[in-house]
């Protein structure tokens, strides 16, 4: 090591730094990112990898994201995996910051929080951490990196004066101020062939998607066979269908889907004209299934990772997938209209469901998996044929009526 890495080293971990949570557990460490204190809510993510696309997340907004892999940054920071504009979380609880060794990175972790705000705290016990977080839940916390010879109980308290998550509604908070049409990048050469493909075979669906959180690659997905046009979470249902789309996505979100009631009524309003294709993931897989009649449970400690089975109960197959939530649908309340398609086989908890006569779908996990494996990138498929479908039953009504 350099000496003037070494001097830098030698700086930071001069900055104390402790996380203080409402239940009075404190966990203390060395402070990195912005010099800023924060609240939050503190999860823990199994991820191995894939740290840059979890900052970029929307779906952390308001959280302290507890990194349970053992070194984080030694791949830095690229502007190629960004997930979204900006950085929603409240802070970032590591065990070893290591400084970046890849060609592709073009700064440090730590620069980068810098550079968004964002505070950090390193050298925690994160396992202590994650199986705190296991035995009592999520907590609401409070990170302490400016002056950290502040009595620990005044943390402690401003932890548990936070509002917190509950009844709260973020997607408000995250989302695009303004309609945009979403357009692969020079970069997406694989993408941009298939979508070359599928034109030369039909013209492109129009798809809406409704930015709850929306992250890029999901974006990507659709991208990859349809024209794709982004609305603000508020956009009314009239709205959207005056822009005649093909099919309407849900996109994935943070917080409480039961405080986001319009956009619940804006889905009952699609759902009611029994032709619009849907598809929700995350929080839109929740909305969805809220705008059914469903009803949302909390979990104790949600999932968050990229290596979490899920059942697909038509196929008997498992997924790995990835996933990023606090809320589930309770299964005693999964209305008569409604089936379930995939289960977690961590917890049994609902994964998936299926409109028994309209079409439209959802499922809990993030099938465009970034980070995370490819197992349910079929999903979008099944969208597309959806969609088609509906495409085709139309053409032929309206090629009847002329006969």
């Amino acid at each position: 090591m350099n000496a003037a890495l070494l001097e830098k080293w030698k700086k930071e971990r001069e900055r104390k730094a402790y996380l203080a949570l409402d239940d009075g557990t404190v966990f203390h460490g060395v402070a990195f990112g912005a010099e800023k204190d924060a609240l939050g809510e503190v999860v823990f993510n199994t991820g191995m990898s894939g740290y840059q696309e979890i900052l970029t997340d929307p779906s952390y907004a308001a959280q302290f994201v507890t990194l349970t892999t053992a070194e984080v940054g030694n791949y830095g920071i690229n502007p190629e995996d960004v997930e979204s504009r900006g950085l929603f979380l409240s802070g970032l609880v590591i065990g070893d910051l290591t400084e970046p060794s890849n060609w592709r990175s073009e700064k440090s972790l730590d620069d980068y929080l810098k550079e968004n705000g964002v505070p950090g705290i390193y050298g925690v016990d994160t396992r202590a951490l994650t199986l705190h977080i296991r035995e009592h839940g999520n907590r609401k916390a409070y990170l302490r990196v400016i002056d950290p010879e502040i009595p620990e109980s005044s943390a402690i308290a401003r932890a548990c004066e936070w509002e917190g998550l509950d009844g709260q509604d973020y997607a408000a908070k995250v989302t695009c101020e303004k309609s945009y049409e979403f357009r692969l990048r020079t970069s997406d050469f694989g993408l941009r062939k298939r979508k070359s493909e599928v034109l030369s075979l039909k013209s492109l669906p129009h798809v809406v998607c409704y930015d709850f959180g929306v992250k890029t690659n999901i974006l990507r997905s659709l991208a990859s066979w349809a024209k794709v046009t982004v609305v603000p979470a508020k956009t009314t249902a009239e709205d959207v269908l005056a822009m005649k789309p093909d099919g309407v996505f849900l996109s994935n979100g943070p917080a409480d889907p039961a405080a986001v009631t319009y956009a619940i009524e804006n889905i009952k309003k699609l759902l009611e004209t029994g032709k619009t294709p849907l598809m929700g993931i995350c929080l839109g897989h929740q909305l969805l299934s809220l705008a059914c009649g469903a009803k949302m449970g909390r979990l104790k400690f949600g999932h968050h990772g990229c290596n979490h089975p899920v059942k697909n109960l038509a196929t008997g197959r498992a997924e790995i997938t990835s996933q990023n939530h606090n809320f589930a649908v309770v299964p005693e309340s999964i209305p008569s209209c409604l089936e379930v398609t995939h289960i977690n086989l961590n917890d049994g908890s609902i994964e998936g469901v299926r409109h028994k006569t309209l079409p439209a779908f959802s499922v809990q996990y993030h099938p465009e998996s970034c980070p995370g494996p490819h197992a349910s990138t079929y999903l979008f498929d099944e969208f597309r044929k959806l969609i088609f479908a509906s495409k085709n039953t139309k053409d032929t009504k309206a090629g009847s009526g002329h006969l």
